[in-house]
């Protein structure tokens, strides 16, 4: 393990942003520069975290010796490309959701990886939330059972969001749905099959190139007996925003609840009387965190953030700082960190095989081989 501390570049300062003063306070790791087109905006804000370094161009950042790894919070379309010109230039990687949206940029990110033996990270923040280390948690200790099912859904709103969300179809973006499903019983996905429902409306088809309102879709995952059901939506669905994980075993299952800040349900199994339900609270994992990160499972000790992201979700459920210790621990240790580039591949090439099989009305698709281990 090194005894030098993490140097983080910090690229696209919007969402990103919510991340410099974890990283900051992190014993292990430092934010030395950051990045961002705006340069008014990207001075705003290394001025209030007291950051020097400030680049407006991509290849400043890649060029700069001092930056060990980069975080990519850019929009979604820069997400592979950087992430291929990062690694080129010998910087580990930690990129926001999805890796890519092509088949082809999730295969080059993979084998980029394995020829430079850098780090790549996917920042999938739902295996890293309160409820998914809860329902990790009692998977592991054998309190579900056996599991039978799993289930995931995310609808939201994107009205009012920046205007490339217009472009996105539903399940180009499902890492969300995806990763609670396969992470909990550490599977990847073999093959899916799914189907499109409704449209929206046609200014929206027009800009995606996909008419359907939500996308919904069965994974079988890898050598278990499992299958996975997720859906999505992005416009065009009254539904309040959800991101919602279900597990079903022969002892236990917890459901997502059904309003925003309502507890959620967890049904035991229990003679003479089934499925007895009760509500249940989750508790906060602040404890598995360095003690100086540990207040930032709480969104509201970030700073004062107006990201919709946390209007929306609430922070993300307290995952952010689990993220970056785990990216910042594989780094220290030099080993993978979770996920690493094929776990990341395997959940975002769902989505875009998803889709694919929903063109071709819910015809199976399988996964490609690269993200097969």
């Amino acid at each position: 393990m090194s005894e030098q501390k993490v140097r983080m570049a910090m690229v696209g300062l919007g969402f990103g942003a919510e991340f410099i003063p974890i990283y900051q306070a992190h014993p292990d790791a430092e934010v030395v520069a950051v990045c961002r087109r705006n340069e008014a905006e990207m001075n705003k804000m290394a001025d209030q975290f007291g950051i020097a370094k400030r680049y407006t161009d991509f290849d400043q950042v890649l060029a700069d010796p001092d930056v060990d790894c980069v975080h990519i919070n850019s929009p979604i379309g820069d997400h592979a490309w950087m992430s291929l010109q990062a690694l080129d230039a010998g910087k580990h990687v930690m990129c926001t959701v999805p890796m890519a949206t092509t088949l082809d940029e999730c295969r080059q990110i993979v084998e980029k990886v394995q020829e430079t033996g850098l780090r790549y990270m996917m920042a999938e923040t739902v295996v890293y939330s309160r409820e998914y280390l809860f329902i990790k948690q009692m998977y592991a200790s054998g309190e579900l059972g056996k599991v039978q099912h799993i289930a995931a859904s995310h609808p939201q709103d994107m009205d009012g969001w920046p205007a490339y969300w217009e472009k996105m179809v539903p399940m180009h973006y499902a890492t969300h749905v995806v990763s609670p499903c396969l992470g909990l019983v550490d599977g990847l996905a073999e093959y899916v099959s799914c189907f499109g429902s409704g449209t929206v409306r046609e200014d929206i088809a027009e800009k995606s190139g996909s008419p359907f309102a939500v996308e919904t879709c069965h994974i079988k995952i890898k050598d278990t007996d499992l299958t996975a059901h997720i859906w999505r939506a992005l416009f065009d669905v009254a539904r309040q925003y959800r991101e919602s994980f279900d597990v079903y075993g022969t002892k236990k299952s917890f459901e997502w609840t059904l309003i925003e800040n309502e507890p959620h349900v967890m049904h035991t199994a229990k003679k003479p009387e089934n499925e007895i339900a009760e509500k249940v609270d989750v508790p906060d994992f602040s404890n598995l965190l360095p003690e100086p990160i540990q207040r930032f499972t709480l969104p509201k000790e970030i700073h004062d953030s107006e990201h919709l992201s946390f209007v929306q979700g609430g922070g993300h459920g307290g995952s952010h700082p689990h993220l970056v210790h785990e990216f910042v621990s594989a780094i220290r240790d030099d080993r993978d960190p979770r996920p690493n580039a094929v776990t990341s591949a395997n959940w975002t090439c769902v989505g875009i095989c998803a889709h694919e099989s929903a063109v071709k009305g819910g015809e199976v698709v399988r996964l490609p081989d690269f993200t097969l281990g």
